[in-house]
């Protein structure tokens, strides 16, 4: 239906008569003269009707409108000086038409496709169109080509691509399993894979050595900018591999991906610290580094303190620690005011944060007059405090300050707009997780990871004996600007290790073999030592196209309530279907409910 697409042709076509087809992106009548910007997905060509040429033809094109469908043939033709746009590729010629072809009307479109919209649900509702719109064309084009550049890199590396059930068994991933009712077995449900382990480990089993998965998954969990209820992983997994080897196959894997989407050489290997590093420098396990502000810890200043507040906590093993927030002694009231609202959400035991403000000379704070001359001078110094800058402090248990500090940290960073118009990318390596966390609600230990990561050998010793805080695990997360790109980890291969692990989670001999008795039969067989990774698509995609959300480089996404508005789902199931799969709805509105009990 076409000769070209609407984003070839160049002065070297003048003279050709040519046939395109696309929507109307915009019509403009000239004195008579009817101009057409077709668009098809590669982008824009001019069309220019002329009524002395053709009557009928240019009466026809004054009843276009935008985003009809039609067909053009014309000849190419070098437009007059000084029309030319240099802002397309196109924009040196034109097409002279010579018939037009009506393919399809469109009606009154809902929003502007030239303009942003803010409201999403809108957007979610007419995706089809939304997804016209240059920008979102751009982001599933630029995902399309970061995949491609994925497979090509794992196919080049040895790595089988093969598919993993979609219906399987619940996993403990560490989010709810959606469920799904078995018709042929009654009473009995498949669980939708949060992650394809256990089959890519069995795959290993199965010798296979090498495999590679643009994945599925699907996890039942409160929604948020990175989070879907179904998602994509690239899912890896090799044999007879340590994490020297599966950390330099990623950093390829990603310099692959980069290349293709933004054109730029990513420098490897990537710099590496440890979890405790991060935690302790930055509060977070996947630190943005593209802005210092690191955290202090001040013990060393205030060893000798009589200050009670700091002197009780260090006496009681804490910490006492703090955040220079350079230059930002100028912070406003509700600034203030909101990062005591983000430390207190995150932790702080009291209402508002200690801080000393540098500003005219002056040190200013309720907590200065407490310091000795000595404390004073050792502070400025570790700190480097200067002229209008602004200091933090948060005293308690070290995991807290960490997370507190962690979050003040970021959001002093995007209030003082540290990265707004940054083009770096700070890929990390952060290592030597810890294996295990208790958790408060359950009363148990549970995996930091999953339960199928492998303890590092120099701690299996405090695993015995029960020293779960400090085993580490042979895991390793990259991280990218404060994301997480993805996670994985040498995982165990020996049945013995791996109930013993099961054991420490709670997981019963009785439980073990319900759940994951497969696994556990197939280590009894000559399991192969194997590791793996699996890396977040829709992250590097958003990040890739800059977006701040993934659901601008999924085609057809969720809302922030897991709701299709497009296509109405999640929606009703009438009694007739549920009975075919023996499930009966609990479920009450409460509405209803009410109205039927309004005399």
């Amino acid at each position: 239906m076409r000769t070209h697409h609407c984003n070839e042709l160049r002065e070297s076509h003048i003279g050709q008569t040519v046939t395109l087809i696309g929507w109307v992106n915009s019509a403009r009548d000239h004195g008579g003269v009817i101009f057409i910007d077709l668009r098809d997905r590669e982008g824009l060509t001019q069309c220019v009707f002329h009524p002395e040429q053709n009557a009928e033809l240019a009466k026809l094109s004054h009843t276009l409108r935008e985003e009809d469908v039609v067909q053009v043939v014309g000849v190419v033709s070098k437009r007059l000086e000084g029309t030319a746009n240099d802002k397309i590729g196109t924009g040196a010629i034109e097409i002279v038409a010579r018939e037009l072809t009506i393919v399809n009307k469109a009606d009154v479109l809902p929003f502007q496709l030239d303009k942003e919209l803010s409201n999403e649900d809108i957007r979610m509702k007419y995706r089809y169109l939304d997804l016209r719109r240059a920008r979102m064309s751009h982001n599933i084009r630029q995902r399309s080509v970061i995949t491609s550049a994925a497979r090509r890199y794992l196919d080049d590396s040895g790595f089988f691509e093969i598919e993993t059930p979609i219906l399987s068994n619940p996993t403990p991933e560490g989010a709810r399993d959606f469920l799904v009712p078995s018709r042929l077995n009654p009473g009995r449900f498949y669980a939708l894979p949060q992650a394809p382990q256990q089959y890519k480990q069995l795959m290993m089993v199965a010798g296979l050595e090498k495999y590679y998965q643009i994945a599925r998954c699907f996890r039942d969990e409160d929604l948020r900018a990175d989070r879907q209820p179904e998602f994509t992983q690239i899912d890896l997994e090799a044999s007879f591999v340590g994490q020297e080897d599966i950390i330099r196959l990623v950093e390829g894997l990603l310099s692959s991906m980069f290349k293709a989407g933004l054109g730029i050489d990513v420098p490897t290997p990537f710099p590496r610290m440890t979890y405790r590093e991060a935690e302790d420098l930055y509060g977070s396990d996947k630190p943005d580094t593209r802005y210092d502000m690191k955290i202090i810890d001040l013990a060393d200043v205030f060893a000798a303190t009589e200050f009670k507040i700091f002197r009780s906590t260090l006496d009681g093993g804490g910490v006492v620690r703090a955040i220079n927030a350079k230059g930002f002694a100028g912070i406003t009231t509700g600034q203030m005011n909101r990062l005591n609202e983000i430390a207190i959400q995150a932790g702080l035991p009291v209402k508002t944060l200690a801080f000393i403000k540098c500003e005219g000379g002056e040190y200013k704070s309720p907590l200065w007059k407490f310091f000795t001359d000595a404390e004073k001078d050792a502070l400025v110094a570790k700190l480097a405090i200067e002229e209008g800058d602004i200091v933090f402090f948060v005293a308690g248990a070290r995991e807290s300050v960490s997370t507190i500090l962690g979050r003040v940290r970021v959001e002093c960073a995007n209030m003082m707009e540290l990265v707004k118009d940054s083009t770096a990318y700070n890929f990390l390596w952060v290592v030597d997780f810890p294996l295990l966390a208790f958790d408060e609600e359950s009363g148990h230990w549970a995996a930091v990871h999953h339960p199928f990561t492998r303890p590092n050998a120099e701690d299996l010793a405090k695993l015995e004996a029960g020293d779960f805080a400090n085993v580490r695990a042979v895991a390793y997360d990259v991280v990218l600007n404060g994301y997480e790109l993805g996670g994985g980890s040498i995982r165990i291969h020996e049945k013995d290790l791996q109930a013993k692990m099961f054991e420490v989670l709670g997981v019963g001999p009785e439980e073990q073999q319900i759940k994951f008795g497969h696994i556990l039969d197939a280590f009894r067989f000559g399991a192969p030592p194997h590791g793996g990774l699996a890396l977040g698509l829709d992250r590097i995609a958003m990040l890739i196209a800059g977006e701040d959300s993934i659901r601008e480089v999924i085609a057809f996404p969720k809302n922030n309530k897991g709701a299709d508005l497009m296509a109405q789902s999640p929606c009703q199931i009438d009694f007739k279907q549920l009975r075919e799969v023996y499930v009966q709805s609990t479920w009450k509105d409460p509405k209803l409910t009410q109205e039927k009990a309004t005399p």
